[in-house]
């Protein structure tokens, strides 16, 4: 598989592990404002951006890997743009917002464990 975006977490905001309970992770390049920071996870990209990825194609964060399942219109761009996507665990084959990168279902406990500081967060194609 490519690296089609590679980057490594900087910090977890206070309120990011209660998003995880809805199913739902949000990344921000670091710079986000204060008040998107602390229900996100910032994060420093390390390459310059490929192409999309497709339904098939796996995000892994940290050990945890996952099957991303749907792709929203806009995700990609945000991600070029502002190192900002949502990640929705639900396993949708259609993303119901234009800007989520939707993934195979996970309990929130399991991917709250993979979410450290300097942990890699990687999506293949």
């Amino acid at each position: 598989m490519t690296t089609l975006y590679h980057t490594k977490i900087s910090e977890v905001g206070a309120e990011a592990p209660d998003m995880l309970l809805g199913g739902v992770l949000i990344l921000f390049k670091l710079g986000a404002p204060p008040e998107l920071a602390e229900v996100s996870v910032l994060h420093e990209p390390h390459e310059k951006i490929g192409s999309a990825p497709k339904p098939g194609d796996m995000l892994s964060i940290g050990k945890l890997n996952l099957k991303i399942t749907a792709v929203g219109d806009t995700a990609w761009k945000k991600v070029a743009d502002l190192g900002h996507v949502v990640i929705n665990f639900n396993a949708a084959t259609h993303a119901e917002r234009p800007g989520e990168i939707c993934v195979e279902a996970r309990h929130a406990d399991e991917v709250a464990k993979a979410l450290t500081p300097g942990a890699a967060i990687e999506f293949r194609g």
